[in-house]
Formats: C-alpha cells, sequence, structure tokens
C-alpha cells in the first residue's frame, strides 16, 4: 500500500541540526509523526497549511519519545482535542510534565523558553500509550508500535508497512551524508541500541525510514550499519576514560579529534563540524557514553 508523507523541516533556530515533523495523510485527516519542540509550533503550522490543513485538523499525533526535540509540542494539539500515542514510560510525563520541565530548566536555564518553549499537561483520556508490538489503526492506516530502547528506555519506532518512522534509533543524518549516534544521558544503554537495530533491520519488509533529523533514508541497511559501528567505536573509545577515572572535559579534546577524523571521511567540511563541536552536542554525547560505561562497570 502507497503512502502520502510529507517531511516538514522545522527550521530549527536556524541550526544545521534539523529537526523535522511528518504528515502522513489518513482518511481520518493529517497524522503527525514527532511535532518537534513547542517553539517550533509555527513553523509545523506553516507546513500544514501547504498541504491545505489546519493544525485543528491533526487528530491523531504520535511521538517517537518523549524528549523536548521530539515531543515538546503535542500538548498545543492535544489542547485541540488530538489522541496522542506513546511509550508506556513516556505516558506519565506528558500528563503530569513538571519533572519534564524541571530537568529542562535546570539544564537550560534561562535559555530554556527560548529554545524549547514549555510543556503543558495532556489530559489522561488522551493519551494512549502502546506495548511492544501492539498495533494501532487509525482510519486507513495501520502502525505497529516497536519498543526500541537504547537512546531513551521510552522510546518507540512506528512501522508503517514499508516505512519505519526511527525516531533516534537510526541516529542523526547530515545533509553531508554523516550519520552521528545521539548520545546524551541519562539512560543511553549501546548494547540495547544495538540489539534494537539489530531487531528492525530483521524486518523484511521495511524499506524506507524517516528519521527526525535527517528526513527519508532509502538505505536503511547502510545507515543502520554505520550506527553500529560507531556506536561501538565511540563507547569503545571512551571506556578506558572512565576506568581510569578521568572526566568528561579530559575525555573531550581527544574525541573530538577520534570523532572528528571519521566525520571528515564522510563528508562533514570543516565549518560544520567547528558548528557541531561547538553547539554542546558532542560533550553532552560524551557525558551520556560515560554514565552508560560507569553504570555497566560498577
Amino acid at each position: 500500500m502507497s503512502h502520502k508523507v510529507h517531511c516538514i523541516d522545522l527550521e530549527y533556530q536556524g541550526s544545521d541540526l534539523e529537526i523535522i515533523s511528518f504528515i502522513v495523510e489518513s482518511s481520518e485527516g493529517p497524522i503527525v509523526v514527532e511535532t518537534g519542540p513547542h517553539v517550533s509550533l509555527d513553523k509545523l503550522s506553516a507546513g500544514l497549511e501547504t498541504l491545505g490543513y489546519v493544525k485543528e485538523d491533526v487528530k491523531h499525533v504520535l511521538l517517537t519519545h518523549i524528549h523536548l526535540d521530539h515531543g515538546g509540542g503535542a500538548w498545543c494539539f492535544a489542547e485541540h482535542g488530538a489522541h496522542v500515542y506513546l511509550h508506556p514510560l513516556g505516558y506519565k510525563h506528558m500528563h503530569d510534565p513538571s519533572r519534564l520541565l524541571d530537568s529542562a530548566k535546570r539544564i537550560y536555564g534561562d535559555m530554556m523558553d527560548s529554545m524549547w518553549g514549555t510543556l503543558k499537561p495532556i489530559a489522561a483520556e488522551q493519551l494512549f500509550a502502546l506495548e511492544d508490538g501492539e498495533t494501532l489503526k487509525i482510519g486507513d492506516k495501520t502502525f505497529t508500535s516497536w519498543h526500541t530502547p537504547g537512546h531513551a528506555k521510552h522510546h518507540i519506532a512506528w512501522q508503517l508497512d514499508h516505512i519505519l518512522f526511527a525516531g533516534d534509533l537510526a541516529g542523526i543524518k547530515r545533509k553531508s551524508g554523516v550519520v552521528i549516534p545521539p548520545t546524551p544521558p541519562p539512560d543511553i544503554d549501546i548494547d540495547v541500541w544495538i540489539e534494537q537495530i539489530d531487531r528492525m533491520t530483521a524486518i523484511k519488509e521495511i524499506d524506507t525510514y524517516y528519521v527526525t533529523h535527517g528526513g527519508l533514508v532509502t538505505d536503511p541497511k547502510d545507515q543502520m550499519q554505520r550506527m553500529k559501528d560507531k556506536l561501538t567505536g565511540f563507547s569503545n573509545f571512551i571506556k578506558p576514560y572512565v576506568q581510569e577515572g578521568k572526566t568528561a572535559m579530559d575525555v573531550l579534546q581527544p574525541f573530538v579529534e577520534f570523532a572528528g577524523e571519521q566525520f571528515r571521511k564522510e563528508g562533514m567540511d570543516e565549518e560544520a563540524l567547528k558548528s557541531f563541536v561547538n553547539g554542546g552536542a558532542l560533550l553532552a554525547d560524551i557525558h551520556g557514553i560515560m554514565r552508560y560505561w560507569t553504570k555497566k562497570l560498577s
């Protein structure tokens, strides 16, 4: 069965990191997969309008996980009556986002509002938690919920026939072609992540991915293999530093050199690499992998 899927680039703060929402046309109107952050709602609304919809037409929202760059705008659609579908472990944080919001404010401080916006509670009767392998029928579309922890305990990849909305499972696909594994704290698990990559790769009918940071992936096996290689390589590089009791700042410069060499080989230019390093994501990724090894080695 063919499906009309539209990628809406949310043009997040002029960043070279893409955040993309996906619109699936259905007999029950537009289905949104990934809302992006609250601050990007205007871009998503404009994207819907180019397709002939308004945001009030959206009655169904699917989230791969509840991180603010993926699901921070879900409550805006719930205010107009939309149902929101997510992992059971994400349910409580969408119903009562106070802890999630407090945690984000501690990290981002005064930049919280400008970077992400805010969160508001979603009523229990509008939240639907799906189990692993459970199917969700919306009009003429049937999705399957695959629990895919590794990046986050509350991560779901959504299958629609031959399509997989992979969230962060398949990593970040930069415009240059570089694949980057997002490994920020708190619950990165490299072993589990690789297991889930293998599980999804084994589903033979899936030949197309949509990744939230990068959009359409037409060669998912290549994307997933490069993700596995990076996850293994990056974590093995950082492991000795954890064993020696080093800090993330001790790791930063040698890791920049190690990872940068791989990124250059895949096509990342020096300006993009500098922007990526200075943006702070790489340091967060180091913290996530160090936390993983600290727990694993204890």
